[in-house]
């Protein structure tokens, strides 16, 4: 996978939930971000918009973007149905027909649209489709439960929770710690960052097992730790499907639970208001860990709260409630330290004992 740099179009959208490709490209992949087309936020820098990112600046045309000089032209953001909004297409086609490289993480597949396949065959341009999965998966064998190194698994009380940002933010404690460490990723943003991996929301529900247990037999080559990205909520109305496919299959010995501290509710489900209550911590845990147990019991080792959303007070408030709920080690890894969970996750590799 090449490594160009790129323009982020997140018209409207970006902000730090509604563009999560966006931001977390700025986050872990700033050198190669030079811009981000948004006319909302125009005039603007990436750090005042994010709280991170720097001098990046947003800009509000495709002209001015172009200008930036980037070698590829970026989807940076997911939408419910994962459909390319109508009004970026003439944008797309722009940077196309300037000889820029579109990667994009949409479910629907830029380059099986003709008229794009086309005009960028044309212009000898790729078109990277990060969610288009690998062809000819297997069913689960159960192959996973059977490597050396510990896998841990990212579970969320919702969506957009955490989940991807906790595990890059474990791989670099983990490695500090001496740990040979693999991420795994399961999502188009983790594809992205990682240039490997499949998007398991992306894949027919009977090879999602499949798909998961090829991504761990790969990660655990020598590795010590293997980072499992996760997806969606056993508790979401409508994205459960994939968490019940990654999470047996992929035959974690530990789990970290992601909760945005302020969140009450399932976040919006196509354009529905809210209206599934997030369950106590310690539910939710017990909930997961009998999902885990008929393929290779797992415990919840550690709590990682999103709290970018509330004052510093609050979100010191948040760490000590859910560690006193819950009775497990708690932090914000992105705002605080990330030692609490990095040990536990240490601790847990570190008494795995390597199979026969």
């Amino acid at each position: 996978m090449s490594a160009p740099s790129f323009l982020i179009i997140a018209d409207q959208k970006f902000g730090v939930e509604t563009a999560k490709t966006a931001s977390s490209a700025i986050r872990y992949l700033p050198e190669r971000v030079v811009g981000v087309l948004d006319a909302r936020q125009a005039g603007r820098t990436c750090q005042e918009v994010l709280g991170f990112g720097g001098a990046i600046p947003v800009v509000g045309t495709i002209e001015e973007g172009l200008a930036l000089r980037p070698g590829a032209l970026l989807i940076g953001i997911a939408p419910t149905g994962g459909r390319l909004p109508d009004a970026w297409r003439a944008w797309v086609v722009a940077a196309i027909d300037r000889g820029l490289e579109i990667w994009s993480g949409l479910h629907t597949h830029l380059s099986d649209d003709a008229d794009l396949a086309a005009r960028a065959q044309a212009r000898g341009v790729r078109l990277f489709d990060l969610r288009k999965p690998p062809e000819r998966l297997p069913v689960s064998s159960g192959k996973a439960r059977f490597v050396d190194a510990h896998v841990c698994l990212t579970v969320g009380t919702d969506c957009n929770s955490g989940k991807m940002t906790a595990q890059l933010e474990l791989l670099r404690g983990l490695a500090a710690a001496g740990l040979r460490t693999r991420f795994v990723p399961t999502g188009q943003t983790g594809i992205l960052i990682a240039g490997w991996g499949i998007a398991v929301d992306a894949v027919v529900a009977d090879f999602i097992g499949g798909a998961a247990e090829q991504l761990v037999l790969e990660g655990a080559k020598d590795a010590d730790v293997v980072l499992v990205e996760g997806q969606g909520s056993l508790l979401h109305p409508g994205y459960s499907g994939v968490p019940l496919g990654l999470l047996p299959r992929s035959c974690p010995a530990t789990m970290i639970l992601c909760h945005q501290a302020s969140r009450r509710l399932i976040g919006e489900y196509h354009g529905a208001s809210a209206w599934v209550p997030i369950p106590p911590l310690p539910d939710v845990i017990r909930r997961y860990e009998d999902a885990a147990a008929p393929v290779r019991p797992a415990k919840v080792i550690g709590i990682a709260l999103n709290t970018y959303d509330l004052g510093e007070a609050a979100a010191r408030d948040a760490v000590r409630r859910a560690e006193d709920a819950t009775g497990l080690p708690a932090t914000d890894p992105v705002r605080f330290d990330r030692a609490p969970l990095v040990d536990a996750v240490a601790a847990a590799a570190r008494r795995q004992q390597p199979r026969a």
